[in-house]
């Protein structure tokens, strides 16, 4: 089968590295352009360009894949099938039905739930035990095509979007395959896949770097799992508005739930523990242990470390 291949983030080289692996025909990797470096600064790694460059595959970077060029260079391809995965644009109806075949889309969640571009941090966000992958036959309507084949896994405890990505992004290898095997026996005519239960739908949107503030007043297991879902970006972090006027942020690098009771009228964001070893702060229901912490401008060190250099009372409040 001729396949085009459609991605740029870290998600999709397990898929494309098989695709490359099997007995298809990898025709061509589109990912998303380069965008210009900053001064002094580098140019964003783009790991599915760096394996098709390594493999000798074709790599195109349309600015708009739906731009008439772009899919008059994709139909003189003559591809069978797209395989999509963590690209970065969303296909137009016309670009959808240059492939016989279609599309079919590796998706890091088990749909319907977390339709969009953030999928696995809103699992961990929302405290989910469990997740997935799905793979799903392309409709121009966002991640809402019918399912051709899934699997489920449990989320760790303590499991982080930094973890449970690279996990998910193996664990949908095999199903891509088994969806390429059920489009290559389709007839066309009768409907392929499980539909989606459209009532189960939910959003997974692009988060913000703003969505890291901690707000005191929720609890300790949602500020932890907050913590899991944007470690590594955009990183959670508080305001200690400093006694000489001035506010110092801090990075959460490492933090833990205490089995502790927060006393009642004490004010979410107050520091109860601050012993030169331990730093404990009041949630909206528990107790939140800082254990590494990384202030603005500095590296991340532990909170003794911190400590030592910046004396933080307790009865002072975190946050703004």
């Amino acid at each position: 089968m001729r396949i085009i291949m459609m991605g740029t983030g870290p998600f999709a080289v397990p898929t494309f590295e098989s695709l490359l692996e099997s007995e298809h025909d990898v025709v061509v990797l589109v990912t998303r352009p380069t965008p210009p470096v900053r001064s002094r600064g580098k140019a964003p790694r783009n790991p599915m360009r760096e394996v098709a460059e390594a493999r000798g595959i074709e790599v195109l970077s349309p600015e708009n894949v739906n731009a008439e060029a772009a899919r008059k260079q994709l139909a003189s391809l003559r591809p069978d099938l797209y395989v999509v995965c963590d690209y970065g644009q969303i296909l137009s109806p016309e670009t959808l039905s240059i492939p016989p075949l279609g599309g079919i889309n590796l998706h890091g969640s088990l749909l319907p739930k977390y339709r969009g571009a953030a999928p696995v941090h809103w699992a961990i966000l929302n405290g989910d035990q469990e997740t997935g992958i799905t793979v799903i036959h392309m409709t121009p309507k966002l991640d809402g095509g019918p399912m051709l084949s899934l699997r489920s896994t449990p989320i760790g405890k303590s499991e982080t979007t930094e973890e449970l990505e690279p996990r998910l992004s193996l664990l949908g290898v095999e199903p891509v395959h088994e969806a390429i095997a059920m489009l290559a026996a389709w007839d066309r005519e009768s409907p392929i896949g499980t539909p989606q239960d459209q009532s189960l739908a939910c959003r997974a949107p692009r988060l913000k770097k703003s969505d890291g503030a901690i707000d005191w007043s929720r609890s300790a297991t949602h500020i932890y799992n907050q913590f899991r879902a944007l470690k590594p970006w955009p990183g959670t972090f508080t305001e200690w508005n400093r006694p000489n006027g001035q506010s110092l942020r801090l990075l959460l690098d490492d933090i833990a739930v205490t089995d502790g009771v927060v006393d009642a009228g004490t004010e979410p964001g107050t520091v109860l523990v601050s012993d030169g070893q331990s730093f404990e702060v009041a949630t909206g229901a528990g107790i939140l242990s800082l254990v590494k912490v990384q202030p603005a401008g500095k590296r991340a060190m532990s909170i003794g470390e911190f400590l030592r250099g910046y004396a933080i009372p307790v009865g002072e409040r975190l946050g703004d």
